[in-house]
């Protein structure tokens, strides 16, 4: 069975950065797409960025030119490199992941078979 665990969160000023990371376990890392989604209190879980196997990336708009996501496969973890963070990335950060999917599109993963627990984000102004 897959095991998704994320790390990584905390709390920095407006500016600030952080890198997440996605541990998994249980199945080859270099199967499958990989992605990051996060929910704010009050609000619908986003897609933030996903990753296929071979690499190719989607973001969503807001995270455009901020954050870059990768993979590597022989450690089996995902990361998520946030720069320039501002007050309205705060958020509970999801890690998932889909062996069955080679794409991210066209829901940049978010019916994915597998989640972890999240990790929280909290920026400051």
């Amino acid at each position: 069975q897959v095991q998704l665990h994320e790390s990584g969160g905390g709390s920095v000023q407006a500016g600030g950065s952080l890198r997440l990371s996605c541990t998994a376990s249980g199945y080859a890392g270099s199967r499958g797409s990989m992605a990051w989604f996060r929910q704010a209190p009050g609000k619908e879980r986003e897609g933030v960025a996903c990753i296929n196997p071979f690499s190719r990336t989607l973001y969503t708009d807001s995270v455009k030119g901020r954050f870059i996501v990768s993979r590597d496969t022989a450690k089996k973890i995902l990361y998520l490199q946030m720069n320039s963070l501002q007050p309205e990335d705060t958020a509970m950060y999801y890690c998932a992941a889909d062996t069955s999917r080679s794409n991210c599109l066209p829901d940049g993963l978010k019916g994915a078979r597998n989640w972890g627990q999240g990790t929280q984000v909290t920026v400051s102004p």
